[in-house]
């Protein structure tokens, strides 16, 4: 997927740390802010974002910032056939081209694999499979590999890489097809392993970077986003404060919060909560409120699971509420 300049500032956003997103974001239109918020939810919500595509974004970025930036030869061909053939025939052209690169040398994308991946799929070849990759991979990520085989596959491999050279060129790029096949595999049973947490993960930090906006530009951002997809704007609504938040909730606005929460309630919150958690609520409550949460921790049998979970939307139910307001405050990180 090709991403447009939208797409590319969207992944370059969330790319940064929370506050220099923040700092980026303050000098824009609400207009600008709301189209970025949309691309990245599509991105997300389509599986088109990934580590490898936003470094990709990151790492141009850099090379356009450079004083003498060095010559991208691969971004010239595709901008010289784009601008001469179109954009769907310089498509076709690219791949006339990759077909080329991979039957001069099959074993491009090998090269180019994990050191990992690449041992993990060599460990359940044939060893003569094995021995001739090792030959046509750099010496150095030869010898990595080598080190992470089992004993077994390592000497096998080892004793035949000195009689690849007989083996003849239909049946190298033979091997290295099945072994581009499987590597093809196992990055997408990756993929589709990590796809099930990166949304998430990516939509917390949209809604960090969405709560630490002016109310106003916020609501238009959060109110564009439902437009589009409610169920996802609804999320990141919801992401904006977690129960891990607290101890960065200014000390004044969580102590608001807490005035309706009862101690009980509060002791089941604070079952098993981080250290950090546990310090931030009980000093920001009177001492005879702490010495009340002690005793009815101390007086309760092990809670269940869902009454802990309970206790802790309540406070957290507040703390959403009070940030819908815009009355909820945060401290510098």
């Amino acid at each position: 997927m090709a991403l447009t300049g939208k797409q590319k500032a969207a992944l370059l956003l969330v790319s940064l740390d929370v506050a220099t997103a923040t700092e980026l974001l303050k000098g824009l239109e609400p207009s600008v802010v709301q189209d970025l918020a949309a691309e990245l939810t599509y991105l997300d919500a389509t599986g088109h974002q990934t580590a490898e595509q936003s470094a990709e974004v990151a790492r141009q970025f850099y090379d356009s910032l450079r004083s003498e930036p060095a010559f991208n030869l691969k971004g010239f061909v595709k901008e010289m056939l784009t601008s001469t053939v179109g954009q769907d025939k310089a498509q076709q052209v690219e791949t006339q081209i990759q077909q080329l690169l991979l039957k001069r040398d099959p074993f491009i994308p090998i090269r180019s694999a994990d050191t990992q991946t690449l041992a993990s799929v060599l460990e359940r070849e044939r060893p003569q499979a094995v021995a001739v990759i090792l030959s046509e991979i750099p010496p150095k990520k030869s010898s990595e590999i080598i080190g992470l085989l089992g004993e077994g596959m390592r000497v096998s491999a080892i004793t035949r890489m000195t009689s690849v050279d007989s083996v003849t060129a239909e049946a190298k790029a033979r091997i290295a097809e099945l072994i581009c096949t499987r590597l093809g595999s196992v990055r997408a049973s990756e993929e589709s392993s990590a796809s099930e947490a990166r949304p998430e993960q990516s939509l917390r930090k949209v809604a960090v970077i969405l709560r630490n906006l002016e109310k106003e530009v916020r609501d238009g951002v959060l109110g564009a986003m439902q437009e589009k997809d409610n169920q996802i704007g609804e999320k990141v609504t919801s992401l904006m404060i977690v129960w891990d938040d607290i101890p960065q909730i200014a000390d004044r606005s969580l102590q608001e919060a807490l005035r309706g929460i009862d101690e009980r309630q509060l002791a089941l919150a604070l079952h098993k909560a981080d250290d950090a958690i546990i310090r931030k609520i009980k000093s920001n409550i009177s001492e005879r409120a702490a010495a009340l949460v002690d005793e009815e921790a101390s007086l309760m049998s092990t809670p269940k699971k869902e009454d802990v979970k309970e206790a802790r939307e309540k406070i957290v139910g507040v703390l959403r509420e009070m940030n819908n307001k815009g009355e909820l405050a945060f401290v510098e990180e």
